[in-house]
């Protein structure tokens, strides 16, 4: 639900202000309104600046410490942000020369190795003596051998279609060949030197590493404090607008309905004029949502996409059961819902207290996933029923065609799941019409809800045989004849009817080619759920065989090993694929398909109260 708002305004004498900002971002309960068109100073702006280059230099750190030795532990650290900065660069810079000192080598060497070890020495002496030594190349066929008489030329090395030869002669030649100039050392001293540089380069980056673990505390300490001044010089800025030749300043905020005491007291304390009144449908008060500890979990889903007006409603409530669902009908394997509920566990004792609530929600689709698992027949690519099961847990099971129809029970379910997602969202959005705009303003959506679920309630009960087929036909036509009026005709009551034909008109094509392809992309619910399940059941089936081909080997030791390790291998990749595909598409559902047909705008502003960041963080 979203958490109700009163509107705040009040007056400040100029020399009292910052005194007052204190106060109230101690207190740390009112979000301040930014004036319309303000403008930041060029004191504001530096600080932003440096804020961004502080939190790319933290990234970047976080990066380095995450590929350093996960053994070394953080010292405490007494330097200060400036030298943070100055040594970090420093090193990175010293890595990037020795970086690019390797391409350089790595291409002598390449020109080196054609023509094997040798001793510069030797070709010196022989230069001191009267004799030129010169280094060629061509094309194999281009290769002449009278040059092997005239020239004393000799073939070092051919490779690639071409022949390398050297030529002594007393003085230089020309020949139809390529002259190549090589570097003066010889390949083992350049291959010693690029092995001492890759060194050098490796123990660069460990101390890097190991820099940036001992210092990124630093670097959090100065982004916190930074973040801190912004804040205030924001609303210093571009909260107060000052009046009366400056001598007042006028400041306009919100404030939940349960902290108006202590906030009433804070200002009154400090003499301060101030009104306070209930927050309205139409003044777009900043979104605070108040949720269960279930609900909750999946307020980063509504935060995601953009949260509600305040004269929408939470829909995180309404759309966390059917998010678990999808996830679980995605992964759809009582293995790895159980893993997934371990790892949750395992990983909330070992991350920040800030990732306790993502953990919490990995531990509740973990379980969404065991329980559909469990009802999808799946548990780590094998079929619960093979297990022994008791009758009554056999009867649970999906599995199997549906009556009457050659379709998977699986598939026809997620069908059936979708088009109850989407009369939900209907029935969510003709309700909140109606609450938001009047019974009179909502006439389209309530003319769309009966022709919709109308119908749905009709094929359901005339498929179940509550009802015949002549009664069926009656049903729809009155359902269709209803639902006319409020979707042609009083779809605005303030427009003309023809105007309002022409817009059901409208409407009615959105819908008819909307909703069928809404509907079929609940299909990739049962599709990802049955390619998961078949690729488990691959890996087991490989790890089984490759175990009975060796039976015989080592007392099956080496059999067992091996099924082990592509189970392991084979579950985890499969495990990480399914995840990934469920978080996306339960993603995909949510937002497109149920947020469309719920009416749902996401438009809202988030509340963000003016407080230092121990308190926000707490």
């Amino acid at each position: 639900m979203i958490s109700k708002m009163n509107k705040l305004s009040f007056l400040i004498y100029h020399k009292e202000y910052e005194m007052f900002l204190e106060k109230l971002r101690e207190l740390g309960v009112v979000h301040i309104e930014k004036r319309q068109g303000a403008e930041m100073d060029a004191n504001l702006q530096a600080f932003m600046q440096k804020r961004t280059a502080y939190q790319s230099l933290l990234k970047s750190m976080k990066l380095a410490a995450a590929s350093g030795d996960a053994s070394v532990t953080s010292q405490p650290s007494m330097a200060t942000i400036e030298e943070v900065v100055d040594s970090y660069e420093s090193q990175q810079e010293h890595i990037q020369a020795l970086n690019m000192q390797l391409p350089v080598l790595d291409k002598e060497i390449d020109a080196m190795e054609v023509w094997g070890e040798f001793d510069w020495n030797v070709i010196e002496r022989l230069k001191a003596n009267g004799w030129q030594m010169q280094f060629f190349c061509c094309p194999e066929r281009a290769f002449e051998d009278t040059w092997t008489d005239e020239y004393n030329a000799t073939v070092i090395n051919r490779k690639g279609g071409q022949s390398y030869f050297v030529t002594v002669n007393p003085m230089p030649v020309e020949l139809e060949a390529e002259t190549v100039r090589l570097p003066k050392r010889c390949l083992s001293e350049l291959v010693r030197e690029q092995e001492e540089l890759k060194k050098a380069i490796q123990t660069a980056n460990d101390e890097l590493d190991r820099y940036c673990i001992n210092h990124i505390p630093v670097v959090e300490k100065a982004l916190e404090a930074l973040e801190s001044d912004i804040n205030l010089m924001e609303v210093e800025q571009l909260g107060g607008e000052r009046m009366a030749d400056g001598a007042i300043v006028m400041m306009e905020g919100w404030v939940p309905v349960e902290n108006d005491a202590e906030v009433r007291k804070l200002l009154d304390e400090s003499g301060v004029y101030y009104e306070i009144r209930a927050a309205e449908k139409e003044d777009n008060a900043p979104i605070k949502l108040k949720n269960g500890k279930i609900s909750r979990l999946f307020e980063m889903l509504t935060k995601m996409y953009g949260m509600p007006d305040y004269g929408e409603f939470d829909p995180t409530p309404l759309f966390a059961p059917f998010y678990a669902l999808f996830f679980g009908m995605c992964v759809g394997d009582a293995g790895y819902g159980l893993l997934l509920i371990a790892l949750g566990f395992y990983l909330k004792k070992k991350l920040s207290k800030s990732m306790a609530g993502l953990m919490n929600l990995l531990i509740t689709l973990g379980a969404a996933t065991t329980i559909v698992g469990a009802l999808f027949n799946t548990f780590f690519g094998a079929a619960l029923t093979d297990f022994g099961l008791p009758e009554w847990m056999r009867s649970l099971v999906i599995t199997g065609k549906w009556d009457g129809l050659d379709y998977d029970k699986t598939m026809v379910l997620a069908l059936l799941v979708g088009m109850f997602h989407i009369c939900f969202a209907m029935t969510v959005k003709s309700i909140c019409s109606t609450v938001r705009y009047g019974f009179m303003n909502a006439l389209s959506d309530w003319g769309w809800w009966l022709l919709i679920c109308g119908s749905v309630v009709t094929g359901t009960l005339n498929y179940l045989g509550v009802i015949d087929m002549d009664m069926s036909k009656m049903a729809l036509i009155g359902i269709g004849g209803v639902s006319a009026i409020g979707i042609y005709l009083l779809n605005n009551i303030r427009r003309n009817i023809f105007v309002n034909i022409g817009a059901g008109l409208w409407d009615t094509y959105n819908m008819a080619t909307g909703l069928m392809g809404d509907l079929l992309s609940y299909l990739r619910l049962y599709a990802l759920g049955l390619a998961g399940g078949m690729l488990g059941g691959v890996f087991n089936t490989l790890g089984m065989q490759l175990r009975d081909s060796m039976g015989d080997f080592l007392f099956g030791v080496p059999g067992w090993i091996c099924f082990g390790l592509i189970f392991v291998a084979g579950h985890g990749l499969n495990i990480a694929l399914s995840c990934l595909s469920g978080y996306v598409h339960s993603i995909r559902l949510t937002f497109v398909e149920y947020f469309k047909n719920s009416g749902y705008d996401g438009r809202g502003v988030e509340y963000k109260p003016f407080a230092n960041n121990k308190k926000n963080n707490d």
